[in-house]
């Protein structure tokens, strides 16, 4: 498969540990990246006040990556919503067609629509499949627990992002995190918010949401957490100390993106994987399963 990459404004500054393992990961299980140094901001914080200019936002990324042929890679699950929801909606609409028409001619570019937007987690699964990784696995990660945190705009709105996988009980990132050898756990809300939706409004009402998910997952017995989502990440890890202290709770959980798992499965090196930029240090995970451990 090739396709370009798409980096969105939030991997590039809080999650070059996800950018740097998605790359790796991609090369190894032979998919094609490629940059398109044109691509701009998917219009998502334009949404709520403009949205014309965020439809035009969206379209001039897909119509960059529609002039090359290619489709397109997000590994934000908001830029995933954003791009998908407007290329839906531009096609459906003939007025804001028109309108976004006239404002991309203004720069030489056409959006058609042939362009799909596809989330980097589904490209692992639905094009190179949970059983061609597990074939790959050079590096089984037996016995480690992972508390899988899907997000809400990986799967959501389904008939938007085109996902196989079913919304309400998805499987997806648990069958490419068994894949690798290591064990999914159940545990309560799972499927919820990681707060992040609402942090401009209460961080207070926000960070709550966010405990509740780290110390499910924490009651759980988990070895780590596994999301696909940078805002998700930043809630989780990011956040993670702050909600330490005004909880007066220990979780030292680390939080990994599901490339960072497969990649140290594969036998990567966990510093190209982008280990080192995790802000909960996963060294126990390391010393047990990285490629130059005695195990």
């Amino acid at each position: 498969m090739k396709a370009a990459l798409f980096l969105g404004c939030s991997a590039p500054v809080r999650a070059q540990n996800y950018e740097a393992s998605f790359r790796l990961v991609a090369d190894a299980l032979g998919i094609e990246l490629v940059d398109i140094l044109e691509f701009g901001c998917c219009g998502y914080p334009a949404a709520s006040i403009d949205d014309l200019a965020a439809a035009v936002l969206a379209a001039r990324n897909l119509a960059l990556a529609e002039a090359q042929d290619l489709d397109l890679i997000t590994l934000c699950s908001a830029c995933l919503g954003s791009l998908a929801s407007a290329r839906e909606r531009i096609l459906k609409d003939d007025e804001l067609k028109a309108a976004v028409d006239r404002e991309l001619d203004k720069i030489d570019l056409k959006f058609e629509g042939k362009t799909q937007v596809i989330h980097a987690a589904r490209v692992l699964y639905e094009t190179v499949g949970a059983e061609n990784i597990k074939r790959a696995v050079k590096r089984p990660l037996e016995g480690l627990k992972v508390a899988v945190h899907y997000g809400c705009h990986y799967l959501k709105p389904g008939d938007v992002v085109g996902h196989t996988d079913n919304p309400e009980a998805p499987v997806s990132l648990d069958e490419m995190v068994r894949a690798t050898g290591a064990e999914t756990l159940e545990y309560a809300g799972r499927l919820g918010c990681c707060g992040g939706g609402i942090l401009g409004v209460s961080e207070e009402t926000a960070l709550n949401v966010t405990q509740k998910r780290l110390q499910s997952a924490f009651n759980a017995r988990a070895d780590c957490m596994v999301t696909v989502c940078p805002f998700c990440s930043v809630m989780l890890e990011g956040n993670q100390k702050k909600i330490e202290k005004q909880s007066e709770s220990k979780f030292n959980l680390p939080v990994l993106y599901l490339p960072q798992l497969i990649g140290l499965s594969l036998g990567l090196d966990p510093d190209a994987l982008g280990f080192k930029l995790n802000r909960v240090k996963a060294k126990k995970i390391l010393a047990e399963y990285s490629p130059d451990s005695s195990r």
